[in-house]
This record gives C-alpha cells, sequence and structure tokens, in this order.
C-alpha cells in the first residue's frame, strides 16, 4: 500500500512542478499557453486520483508513518479549489484596475484595448495557477516524506 501511495505523490509533485515551472515562464514572457492549461488540468486531475486513493487506503487500513500523510494526500484538491476562486475573480481584477465596469466595456475598447484587456486577464489567472501548482507540488512532496 506504501507503493501506491508513493507513485501517486511522485506523479502529482512531477505533474504539478511541471505546470508550475511551465506557466511561470509563460507568466514571465507574457504569452498564452494551452500546454500550461492542459498540464494544470492534468495536475488537478493527479490531485483527485490521489485523494481518492487516500480514500481507498483509509477504508483497507492503511497506517503511514505519520498521521499528516492523510492532510498532505486532501490538501491538494482543496489548494486547488482555492486556486480556482482566485482564478475566476481575475478578470474582475483587471477590469476593476482598468476603470471599466463590465465585459461590455472591454467590447467597447479598440482592437488592442481589447488584446490588452484579455492578456491581462489570462496572465494574471496563470499567475495564480501557476503559484498554487507549486504549492501542490511541494505538497505532494511532503506527504512522500511522511509514508
Amino acid at each position: 500500500m506504501t507503493t501506491a501511495a508513493q507513485i501517486s505523490s511522485v506523479l502529482l509533485a512531477a505533474l504539478a512542478a511541471l505546470a508550475a515551472l511551465v506557466g511561470g515562464w509563460r507568466w514571465y514572457r507574457v504569452e498564452a499557453s494551452a500546454a500550461f492549461w492542459a498540464l494544470a488540468r492534468c495536475a488537478q486531475a493527479a490531485a483527485g486520483v490521489q485523494a481518492l486513493l487516500a480514500g481507498v487506503l483509509a477504508l483497507a487500513g492503511f497506517d503511514p508513518a505519520d498521521g499528516l500523510f492523510w492532510l498532505y494526500a486532501l490538501l491538494p484538491v482543496a489548494v486547488s479549489f482555492v486556486a480556482e476562486q482566485l482564478r475566476l475573480a481575475s478578470a474582475q481584477t483587471v477590469l476593476d484596475a482598468r476603470g471599466l465596469p463590465d465585459s461590455a466595456a472591454v467590447g467597447a475598447l479598440d482592437e488592442a484595448g481589447q488584446r490588452s484587456v484579455v492578456l491581462a486577464i489570462v496572465r494574471r489567472e496563470m499567475g495564480v495557477m501557476a503559484i498554487a501548482l507549486a504549492v501542490v507540488a511541494v505538497l505532494a512532496l511532503r506527504g512522500l516524506q511522511t509514508l
């Protein structure tokens, strides 16, 4: 049972770290990235799988070396959930910072202005998610140490 928990933690840490690196790099370069979003969603799915695996292991009577394993197995899902909520607020934050009341006001801007607003929103979303994925990677590695 320990092996399954170790494998899930390593896979989650690797996926989340890779996604965080890609997202951080693309955020720094101010470029959108479909690859980042695919990796981010895969890492979130892996976090869900790890949480489900932890539930199965708990029902099977698995007793890790440290009880904190259960916390580290479930926290990545909570971090991902909070990050998604912050990501959803990104658009409004960017609009507020630019003095735009809503998306209709963005439509009234010229094409360059619209692109600027959209890129700012995408960049902010990527930054939020990249940071969250870095936290998930650290939690997964820390969970590995509790086995």
